[in-house]
């Protein structure tokens, strides 16, 4: 056969290749499933979209509902307090995008066979706050699930806990994979919680899990919750063996980790941005710093000045972060003495740092090198005697308080050596 023919065949098969796709494109609706009846019977409420099935649960909570300490009617006044402060904030809501707090129940943590088997949502609809959950009858119905969410519909700005890393990544990655019979996922904006309560409970709460949290800032105490690493084998054994009693109860836990949304968003803000009483020292030393962090020298300021007004020189960690606003305000004196009680009462390498500032403005701005000197030389002995400082930062600040020593001794004894 000439090289012509040959070629010519290639062709006709490579148009057969590039027009079959097109017909397998075409999305069928997968069956509803033989253990309907049991969803249903458990309290699931079915419904169709253009792509297939998939099964609901709705729950509606009125004003006065409570998730452990908290109302929820006071979202409306969390959203005000936001609306007010006019600023930029990782917590700070865009006023023109719907408040949507959201959490997903997965069969696995990663892995291209991992699916999202349970989205929950809750919105404030009017005076009363509605909780929609969908879930997934199995994988031929993932289409009618992924839509159902109608988050390809109008964007929102979603709050979670872990979801920048977690819930959202996930999401992206089951919706490309449908993405043939989907309409592109909007890109929403998002609020994570774990990162907010990290900043505000930092060296308060040992770990970050929400259920520590529930209890410890909420007042919320689970009765009768399953451990979250079992949610997968519960879905999976539902699906399988239709069975959805159990599943129900993961339901409820889902449920009550979006409700724990709400309300630690409305305490993170209060605290943040409202005209609570001292929480504690370190709670609002954290808060001060993010300020700090976010450049609200204002807000920070005063944030600090109120924990240093309460504890006095009790809580020398607020003086070490109050030393450099103090410090860029020019108010020297002020940053000298916070610096001072910083140094004397703190260890490692935040006691160091303060020495370091407080030698910086005794040689740059009081002129007193003298007093320079004596920081730099107190300095350089705990470089050496203090065991929580790491080798690199042992290492670099060595370096740098050795020179420092030597032009201050230059400046105090011009024309000798060391």
């Amino acid at each position: 056969m000439s090289y012509e023919l040959k070629l010519m065949q290639m062709k006709k098969l490579l148009k057969k290749t590039t027009d079959s796709p097109i017909e397998e494109e075409k999305a069928v609706k997968a069956s509803a499933p033989s253990y309907e009846g049991n969803w249903l019977a458990a309290g699931l409420t079915k419904t169709e979209n253009l792509h297939g099935i998939v099964y609901e649960r709705t729950v509606l909570y009125d004003n006065n509902y409570k998730h452990g300490d908290v109302l929820l009617s006071k979202l409306n006044a969390a959203v005000n307090m936001w609306e007010n402060f006019g600023e930029e904030h990782p917590l700070s809501p865009n006023n023109f995008k719907k408040l949507v707090f959201f959490d997903t129940e997965t069969t696995g943590l990663k892995g291209a066979g991992t699916l999202i088997f349970l989205l929950g949502f809750i919105e404030q609809i009017g005076m009363s706050f509605k909780l929609t959950q969908y879930v997934l009858p199995g994988p031929d119905h993932e289409p009618a699930f992924l839509y159902a969410s109608k988050l390809w519909e109008i964007e929102k700005t979603l709050v979670t806990y872990n979801g920048k890393s977690f819930d959202v990544p996930m999401l992206e990655t089951r919706w490309t994979m449908n993405r043939k019979v989907l309409p592109p996922l909007l890109k929403h904006e998002q609020i994570d919680l774990l990162h907010g309560s990290r900043r505000i409970w930092k060296d308060e709460i040992g770990a970050f899990k929400l259920t520590k949290i529930e209890e410890e800032k909420l007042g919320f105490y689970r009765d009768g919750d399953i451990p979250g690493h079992l949610a997968p084998i519960i879905y999976q054994d539902a699906v399988k063996n239709g069975r959805a009693e159990v599943l129900m109860k993961v339901l409820t836990h889902n449920e009550w980790d979006i409700l724990s949304l709400v309300a630690l968003y409305i305490r993170s803000t209060e605290l943040l941005l409202g005209r609570t009483e001292l929480e504690t020292a370190t709670t609002h030393t954290n808060i001060g710093k993010w300020f700090a962090d976010l450049k609200n020298y204002s807000r920070s300021r005063h944030i600090f000045e109120n924990v240093i007004e309460e504890y006095g020189t009790d809580h020398p960690i607020t003086h070490f972060h109050f030393g450099f606003i103090m410090k860029r305000d020019q108010m020297y004196e002020k940053a000298v003495f916070s610096f001072e009680i910083a140094a004397g009462k703190l260890s490692g390498r935040q006691r160091i740092i303060a020495l370091e500032e407080l030698a910086k403005l005794s040689e740059h701005r009081l002129k007193n090198l003298d007093l320079a000197l004596m920081f730099t030389k107190k300095a350089r002995g705990y470089i050496s005697t203090d065991t929580n400082l790491t080798m690199k930062f042992r290492t670099r600040s060595e370096f740098e308080f050795k020179k420092r020593e030597i032009r201050i001794f230059r400046k105090l004894f011009p024309g000798e050596t060391q």
